[in-house]
């Protein structure tokens, strides 16, 4: 099943995500504002770099993001682009947000929705991507506000007492990615 939905709010040079089925079957493209204003499932990746010693690489996302800015997060995040492989797209932006180049190994997959206050809503079929080594990274500023290596007890404690200072997303996936890093640590 294909599904075709009218622009809504898009630009003529805005990038398209690919919609998918709770399958993560392609059914379509649209708009990446279209997409998040009507709240359609589309593909999209997520990128979490550790060093040796189990530190996870964060960045905060530069604050005028179109939602989420100034939260922080996990190393990386984006949507493929048409014809792009999840994984491909997990490099490119990899490179792009963070001027790392790195392997990166498929973890899981998850999906998650939620409403933000400016009337956008994520709805996603994300595809999760580790990578381990020593990084030295050189975000791009319209990207990334600042980043910072944390340990997981750090992580952790911050989560805790503030829990606020993170993405909607990073906060629901965080104790999936937490039992990831406790299997590599055995």
């Amino acid at each position: 099943m294909t599904i075709h939905t009218p622009p809504v709010v898009s630009e003529p040079s805005e990038p398209l995500v690919v919609l998918v089925d709770a399958n993560d079957h392609e059914i379509g493209v649209a708009p990446k504002q279209d997409a998040h204003v009507l709240g359609q499932l589309h593909r999209a990746i997520s990128v979490f770099l550790f060093d040796p010693n189990g530190s996870m690489l964060l960045q905060r996302r530069a604050v005028d993001k179109y939602h989420s800015g100034g939260l922080w997060t996990n190393t990386c995040c984006s949507h493929p682009a048409p014809g792009e492989t999840p994984h491909a797209a997990a490099l490119r932006r990899l490179q792009e947000e963070m001027g790392i180049t790195c392997p990166l190994e498929f973890r899981f997959s998850f999906v998650y929705r939620t409403e933000f206050e400016n009337g956008l809503t994520e709805h996603e079929f994300d595809h999760v991507f580790f990578g381990t080594g020593h990084f030295e990274a050189r975000p791009d500023p319209n990207e990334v506000a600042e980043y910072r290596w944390v340990t997981p007890s750090e992580l952790d404690r911050w989560m805790v007492q503030r829990p606020e200072d993170f993405t909607f997303w990073f906060k629901h996936i965080y104790d999936r990615v937490r039992s990831h890093m406790n299997e590599q640590q055995s």
